[in-house]
């Protein structure tokens, strides 16, 4: 649900709910990203999640519009002026959770505000920001059917011609990695075992391989845009999941282990359905370092030419250095917390697995300068002046992220741009 408050008076002007009635019990679909506003055409744009139970939809058939949707409503009325499904029917917690970004796109001489909208596929769409109509093409493509008692996964997926992916989504049992010979072996013996048929391979008793997987793509991290270049940059990751569903009967077990520290995975009972549901990274069941099954990079900076649909370079971000320090090095970690830019062309940037604020030159990718936080930067950066003309400063909040292996603390860092 949606909710727009008056500002002065607190009164509660309009309310707007994403899924059908007929859906609604699931729950779910709701806006977890930041939503943007135009206000010149008075109109508010909303990433939504997915629908509940994540990994079944028995109790919701169909797309299940709008969740896993950018929507663009009316901001005097709360009405759906348009909006684009992303993900139909989603299987795979493939939310939107990535604030639309609203930029103009300038082509041959011509402008047009566009919405920039990513997910968690590392599939990219720009949108004509009045109508929703894609800019570059969209095309509905035949994607792999369920197994599953009660499930009827949605036939086709939406692709978008341009850009291209901006993260790998095939991984196969021919494609394992490891730190060592055997962790490579013990990837592949276990990937042998899980259905992987690319991207959107529906949830399965065997299990499957979902790649990207839900922390993959774009995240809640977000994207920032050059108007002047006309370059899109955000950081994207590259994570496959092993996920299983559970036979109701034999769930009940399986939580209790997961409880008490004896099964290693997010476990999720998804009332309602025929089957409770495991997931967890993908990893050597061997390694003493927990490093994924599929090759590196795990975590990239990807820069689009919004004007050619295009991307512009692609680069590591982070390094293992801080979280494995007797391990070789591994460049690009998995990372959480979006960049920023300034006017000179910077990209400023924490977000990876390690202690670093980063600044990237925008035109090529190369990084050019990195300064050491005293815990993990899983923030956006901020810019300030405290007057016109005066020093320019870098700010982030370094406090880690509970769920990811990061140095945790409640630092505010401020770096001075010369």
């Amino acid at each position: 649900m949606v909710w727009y408050f008056d500002a002065l008076t607190g009164q509660l002007r309009w309310s707007w709910q994403p899924l059908a009635e007929s859906i609604l019990p699931t729950g779910a679909g709701n806006a977890w990203a930041m939503i943007s506003v135009d206000a010149e055409r008075e109109l508010v744009f909303v990433p939504t999640g997915s629908a509940s139970p994540d990994y079944h939809g028995l109790k919701r058939s169909g797309d299940n519009k709008w969740a896993n949707s950018v929507v663009a409503l009316s901001a005097k009325t709360g009405e759906l002026v348009w909006g684009f499904q992303l993900v139909h029917h989603d299987l795979w917690d493939y939310d939107t959770a990535s604030q639309p970004v609203l930029a103009t796109r300038h082509r041959d001489g011509v402008e047009r505000p566009v919405v920039i909208a990513g997910n968690k596929t590392g599939n990219l769409f720009v949108l004509d920001r009045q109508t929703g109509t894609p800019v570059f093409g969209v095309e509905e493509r035949p994607v792999p059917q369920s197994d599953a008692d009660g499930e009827q996964a949605s036939a086709t997926q939406p692709f978008p011609l341009a850009p291209p992916p901006l993260v790998a989504q095939q991984l196969t049992a021919q494609d394992p990695w490891g730190l060592t010979p055997k962790d490579r072996d013990a990837c592949r013996a276990l990937m042998q075992n899980l259905r992987a048929e690319g991207i959107f391979t529906p949830p399965s008793v065997r299990g499957i391989i979902a790649f990207p997987g839900n922390l993959g793509g774009m995240n809640w991290s977000s994207g920032a845009f050059d108007s002047q270049r006309q370059i899109f940059v955000t950081n994207v990751n590259n994570l496959p999941m092993e996920v299983h569903l559970i036979p109701r009967d034999q769930y009940e077990p399986v939580e209790k282990a997961a409880k008490r520290g004896e099964f290693r995975a997010e476990v999720s009972p998804q009332h309602g359905t025929p089957y409770g549901m495991s997931r967890r990274v993908l990893v050597s069941p061997l390694a003493s370092v927990p490093a994924p099954c599929n090759p590196p990079p795990w975590g990239l900076l990807v820069a689009v030419d919004l004007a050619k649909g295009t991307i512009r370079w692609s680069v590591p971000l982070g390094t293992t250095a801080d979280l494995y320090p007797n391990a070789p090095i591994i460049q690009r970690t998995p990372n959480l917390g979006g960049p920023i830019m300034t006017a000179s062309g910077l990209v400023f940037i924490a977000s990876a697995l390690d202690n670093y604020l980063r600044a990237f030159d925008i035109d090529t990718g190369a990084e050019l300068w990195k300064g050491r936080l005293p815990a993990g930067g899983q923030a956006m950066p901020m810019t300030y002046r405290l007057r016109p003309g005066g020093k320019q400063y870098v700010v982030i909040a370094a406090g880690g992220h509970g769920k990811q292996p990061t140095t945790l603390g409640d630092s505010v860092v401020a770096f001075a741009l010369p």
